[in-house]
This record gives structure tokens, C-alpha cells and sequence, in this order.
């Protein structure tokens, strides 16, 4: 995403369908708005039944341990197009109350059989993990 106000290229294009989970008004707008205007749609929500290009998550500690934080991310997955694309998990910092390590985040996605590939602490509070299905880098 050129132009990003958080420095972080989330690799939407122009016309790619975006899923959104975990929603609340604690959300960084900033980020929702850059990939709107990267891809000039809307955001689809979690009710969403057509196929996704990618997906952003939003997720706290109050949200649920690390065997809820897997089932998130297998219905994260649900959208994607034969599981590809990538899932872009952002959760509060170490700063916050609300962090979540990410020894949970990586044992999370393990289990569901995606990697992390990549973070990036965000000016904002929020970090974003980068997500994929094993293999994909």
C-alpha cells in the first residue's frame, strides 16, 4: 500500500477484497481508511460470504486465550480463496494492557497451520503480525 500512514506496505491492490474480524471502536481508523483507499472498496465484515484477497483481524487479550485466538484465525481463513492471501492480525502492544505476546500469536497460528511472517510495531499502539498458510512467504 503506497502512501500507508503507518509505514507498513499490508499488500492490498487496487480492487482487492478485504474481510475484516474483531471490529470495535478501539480500532486504529487510520489503518482501515489507508486500505479502503488502497483498494477503493469498503471493508467487508465478518458476515461477508464471497471470497477474500485478505484479511484484517483485530485482536486483544480480552478477546480470549490462545486456543480461542486459533479458532479466530481459522475463520479468518474461511473467506480466502483455497486459503490464500494473507492475514494481517494486529494486537495491542507490550505498552497496553490488552497485549498478547507473540509466543501466543505464533503457537496460535501454528496450530491452525499458518506462519507469521513478519511484525511491525505501529506509531499507533497497535503491532501488525503478518499471516500466511504454510509455504506462502
Amino acid at each position: 500500500m503506497s502512501g500507508s500512514t503507518t509505514g507498513v506496505d499490508f499488500e492490498f491492490s487496487n480492487g482487492d477484497v478485504v474481510q475484516e474480524f474483531g471490529y470495535d471502536d478501539d480500532v486504529d481508523f487510520d489503518i482501515r481508511d489507508d486500505i479502503e483507499n488502497t483498494t477503493g472498496e469498503a471493508l467487508e465484515d465478518e458476515d461477508y460470504r464471497g471470497l477474500a484477497d485478505g484479511v484484517l483481524a483485530w485482536w486483544r487479550a480480552d478477546d480470549g486465550d490462545t486456543e480461542d485466538l486459533t479458532d479466530f484465525l481459522v475463520d479468518c481463513t474461511s473467506g480466502l480463496s483455497d486459503g490464500r492471501g494473507v492475514i494481517w492480525l494486529l494486537a495491542p502492544n507490550h505498552l497496553s494492557p490488552e497485549n498478547v505476546s507473540a509466543i501466543d500469536i505464533n503457537d496460535a497460528a501454528s496450530v491452525a497451520g499458518l506462519s507469521v511472517t513478519t511484525s511491525h510495531g505501529l506509531d499507533s499502539g497497535w503491532t501488525a503480525f503478518r499471516i500466511t498458510s504454510h509455504g506462502r512467504r
